[in-house]
């Protein structure tokens, strides 16, 4: 398990310093493609359900399988060039730097008063329909895209690494979230063939959102003049509320860190979507609230990472 540790440390500090190089093939591609192809050949006919959990299986099994051949090959020539081979897959599949730089995007226009600058930005990292939004709504925008980010895209792929043989135990979760944002979808296309992904991704999900949330509520930025007894009652009670079993977790405790109150009313392609309210909103949403989020990011992640190691050492140091 050594090297694996050293290999999360690197891949780590890599994502943190580096992010993805844009040029770079990034394997979630190839798993994308995969997904598409037998998407095409088996979401048809009868028996969906029983396809998708099929789609599961071969996806899954594929990524990890590719994962552990390229780690055991690196391996075999030297311990060092396994770690740095583990290193690199580790770093493609974090989304620290990512989430950020993706942040900042919306923050710069959006602080130098150029609205439909921020707004296009913003379109690029959420679902929701953009045009029409305030200073505050595209703020509320990118605070609550990070914060139900901060464990899809960094902390539960850790979780999994530390769990799973490093990063073959991440690739698998990661290949799982690119299913669910794939064919998770509650339509008429999807609804069958797309339930095994979903459900699998909800119980991917469980453990690394609440950990994370708890992090954040316990060590994450404190503007809120609220008592810590009555904010935590609220992140339990509030992160129910959110159509995700999981991400109203992570928001809620932005919210109630933070002071400021998220959900609320969305479009998406023109229908309206009324959000479960979060957090109490002692203050209005702000853009210096985008930089408050990040720095959540970053302490989460080292937290939980910390955590992880202290775990482990615990368990491996009783076996």
């Amino acid at each position: 398990m050594g090297p694996h540790i050293i290999a999360i440390a690197i891949g780590l500090i890599l994502d943190r310093i580096i992010g993805d190089p844009p040029n770079w093939p990034h394997p979630v591609r190839f798993i994308g493609t995969l997904i598409s192809k037998l998407t095409t050949w088996l979401n048809k006919g009868r028996a969906r359900k029983a396809k998708g959990f099929l789609l599961v299986f071969i996806v899954v099994g594929i990524t990890f399988s590719v994962a552990i051949s390229l780690l055991v090959s690196a391996y075999s020539i030297h311990m060092w060039v396994g770690i740095i081979v583990e290193s690199m897959l580790i770093a493609l599949g974090l989304a620290q730097k990512s989430l950020k730089e993706a942040a900042m995007d919306v923050y710069k226009p959006l602080v130098a008063n150029d609205l439909p600058a921020a707004r296009q930005k913003l379109s690029w990292i959420v679902g929701r329909d953009t045009e029409q939004l305030d200073e505050q709504e595209i703020t509320r925008g990118v605070v609550e895209t990070v914060s139900e980010n901060i464990s899809d895209g960094v902390t539960a792929p850790l979780f999994y690494a530390f769990i799973f043989a490093g990063a073959p135990g991440l690739w698998a979760y990661k290949a799982i979230n690119t299913l669910d944002s794939m064919v998770g979808y509650k339509n008429e296309q999807y609804e069958d063939f797309g339930f095994a992904s979903a459900k699998l991704d909800d119980i991917a999900n469980y453990i690394p959102s609440r950990l994370t949330g708890y992090i954040m509520m316990l060590w994450g930025k404190k503007e809120s003049m609220i008592p810590f007894g009555k904010r935590m009652k609220g992140w339990w009670q509030d992160a129910k509320k959110h159509p995700s079993p999981n991400s109203g977790y992570l928001e809620a405790a932005t919210a109630y860190q933070l002071g400021i109150q998220l959900g609320g009313i969305n479009t998406y392609k023109g229908v309206i979507s009324n959000r479960a309210r979060m957090g109490i909103g002692e203050v209005p949403l702000s853009p210096n609230h985008i930089l408050s989020t990040i720095s959540h990011l970053h302490t989460a992640v080292f937290l939980f990472w910390l955590w992880m190691m202290v775990i482990g050492g615990i368990l491996f140091g009783l076996t």
